[in-house]
């Protein structure tokens, strides 16, 4: 299958450490995205967010630092995953994140793409910048 990577850099005004628990915290993910989250904190362990909409496993996890996970949505093609990695930098008083996504099937690059900023970077801002 034909896929594409996603990379984006966003710069949030807050600590890696609150930027990081608010991906890897299932209470505080489920605020900041509105749809329910059970996410595992262990290497290994799975993840389901956006009321299912995703889901994967972790593959490495550094507290304030990385996440990197298989990942897949509910409506692409059967058997398919994609890897995400966010790192995280201290930059002044906040945070770069750095994301690639790859493995993402073609068709659904745009909305993907897009849906990373809209139900991720933005919300994730909004919940912890002050």
């Amino acid at each position: 299958m034909a896929s594409k990577t996603i990379r984006q850099t966003v710069d949030i005004k807050a600590d890696p450490k609150d930027v990081y628990d608010a991906f890897m915290d299932p209470k505080k993910h489920a605020k900041f995205t509105g749809g329910k989250a059970k996410i595992s904190n262990k290497v290994g362990g799975k993840f389901s967010v956006f009321d299912g909409y995703a889901e994967g496993e972790n593959v490495a996890l550094e507290p304030g630092k990385k996440i990197v996970q298989t990942w897949r949505a509910s409506d692409w093609p059967e058997g398919h995953m994609s890897k995400i990695t966010i790192k995280l930098t201290k930059k002044g008083k906040g945070t770069k994140l750095t994301f690639t996504h790859t493995g993402v099937p073609k068709d659904f690059f745009e909305d993907i793409t897009q849906g990373w900023v809209e139900y991720y970077w933005e919300p994730i801002r909004q919940l912890l910048e002050k």
